[in-house]
């Protein structure tokens, strides 16, 4: 946003800035008396020569973690986070291109699983559409995870979060149709399919409700998805069992050694360190850590 050299303008942008910087200060950087003298210094700076006093933020935030990394010696935690994140460097205007570098993996992996559906599974297979809108919601939940960070907005957190959402359902909603065979048109298992597909769609509505009408719970979202994923988790950890059990064949675990290196990626966010160089950190690796399965999973 540019600004012009108004006083009204400058007033109003000003007072916006102030509410939400007051707003959004949560974290060990926020409150550190530097941090916010830089930014009042560039704003007021910034205001009189009408350039972008978004950047402020931004600007200040690495110029008081360089002043704190040359300290001798340095704080015990020279890098802190502000508003909850931590100060990446960005490339081309990216917030985080590591995590959109990865996202674009997982993206082309579900590009190329999709093809592979369409070019060698027969039309009529009962799990063909399963399958494809497994797909469909794998690329729609990438795409948002890219455009979210690259750059982080309340519309495009949301939309990451919901699309992330109805992903994970989805993978619980797909996981009984393929292990019961629920798709076979017996009255039983249809009457089954409807309710369950009722129900999974009710607990979307209910779920994307709360959040945007009631309030938004970051602790909320998080256990919703980590209970719906350990669902589903368990249903294919006991599928792989009783499968190799009975067949004896590899290929038979491997939704089962799917979940434990999905697992295992999932892992990293608990290692959340500082960005590496400013640019790489443990959840843009986690995404990395999801693409080889996801390609293992259309096999």
């Amino acid at each position: 946003m540019i600004l012009r050299s108004t006083h009204v303008q400058s007033a109003l942008l000003l007072a916006a800035l102030c509410f939400l910087f007051e707003t959004s200060r949560a974290s060990i950087g926020d409150r550190l008396p530097e941090f916010g003298e830089c930014v009042d210094t560039c704003i007021e700076e910034v205001c009189k020569e009408g350039g972008p006093v978004l950047q402020c933020d931004y600007t200040c935030q690495h110029i008081v973690t360089d002043q704190r990394l040359s300290r001798s010696p340095p704080p015990v935690n020279p890098v802190v986070q502000y508003h909850g994140k931590w100060p990446f460097r960005r490339i081309l205007g990216v917030q985080e291109p590591f995590s959109v570098l990865f996202s674009l993996l997982n993206l082309l992996a579900h590009q190329h699983g999709l093809s592979q559906i369409r070019e060698s599974m027969p039309v009529n297979y009962p799990l063909r559409r399963y399958y494809i809108w497994f797909s469909y919601l794998g690329l729609v939940s990438w795409v948002c995870s890219m455009v979210f960070h690259t750059r982080d907005f309340r519309w495009t957190e949301r939309l990451d979060y919901f699309a992330a959402g109805a992903s994970v359902l989805y993978g619980l909603y797909y996981a009984p149709i393929r292990i019961f065979r629920l798709d076979k048109r017996t009255p039983a298992k249809l009457s089954i399919l409807r309710l369950w597909t009722v129900l999974c769609g009710a607990l979307y509505v209910a779920h994307v409700s709360y959040l945007t009408l009631w309030r938004w719970n970051y602790t909320y979202n998080m256990a919703a998805n980590v209970t719906v994923g350990i669902l589903q988790n368990l249903l294919w950890s006991w599928f792989s069992i009783t499968r190799y059990k009975r067949l004896k064949k590899m290929w038979a675990a491997w939704p089962g050694l799917i979940v434990m290196w999905l697992i295992l990626a999932m892992s990293l966010e608990l290692l959340d360190f500082p960005p590496l160089g400013g640019y790489l950190d443990a959840h843009s690796l986690w995404h990395l850590g999801t693409v080889i399965p996801t390609v293992w999973w259309y096999r």
